[in-house]
């Protein structure tokens, strides 16, 4: 798996390309950012014909940029996770105000939720619900390639903040715990902001876990 990380907006976004390899022409974006110009260049550079988007929550800093992705790719496929839903189409729910935007767009194309298969552009990626930061929020975990996209649920030497409507901090540490500590050590962690670190890393050294 080719990995890309773009970080994007003035939030300083993790926005995720996955690719199968090198010379795949098909993507897998995971959250798009608030604003997606870098995405979209990133995608005619490389010459992708087709890309696909899960949405690990939906807060404007990680969706808004679907505006402009869905104008030059019509055809992009977006998942989200059902309780989320409807954070694409309300744009109170989705918090794009606080951007000074009032961002919303079409409906998601899939629904999922907690133990789902996602399978595009070749890649594999099992759905773990990890609530807490929003109550639809989602981390994609693929056991093959030991990395886990965790959203804004854990970040290195911290976590997701839980003072939003939907959040709550109780929920989010036991998704945490539950969800993704159980996961080998090894595991790699791609968060929404910041640095890359590993499941032994937080798990030994994150004060918020411990």
């Amino acid at each position: 798996m080719e990995i890309e990380r773009l970080v994007v907006g003035m939030y300083q976004t993790n926005c995720y390309v996955l690719r199968e390899s090198i010379t795949a022409k098909n993507c897998l974006i995971i959250d798009t950012g608030l604003e997606a110009g870098p995405v979209v260049d990133f995608l005619n550079e490389h010459k992708l014909k087709r890309a696909t988007v899960i949405l690990t929550h939906g807060h404007a800093d990680h969706i808004a940029g679907l505006g402009i992705l869905r104008a030059e790719y019509p055809d992009t496929k977006v998942y989200i996770h059902k309780l989320d839903a409807e954070m694409l189409t309300d744009s109170e729910q989705n918090l794009s105000g606080l951007a000074g935007i009032q961002f919303s767009t079409e409906p998601a194309d899939v629904l999922i939720e907690e133990g789902d298969m996602v399978e595009e552009a070749g890649i594999r990626l099992e759905v773990l619900h990890t609530p807490g930061h929003t109550q639809g929020g989602i981390s994609l975990y693929s056991k093959e390639e030991q990395i886990v996209f965790v959203g804004d649920a854990l970040f290195a030497d911290s976590i997701g903040r839980t003072d939003f409507p939907g959040g709550n901090m109780e929920q989010l540490i036991t998704s945490i715990k539950e969800r993704l500590l159980p996961l080998p050590e090894q595991t790699a962690v791609y968060p929404g902001h910041g640095p890359i670190t590993t499941i032994g890393r937080e798990k030994a050294y994150n004060p918020f876990l411990q």
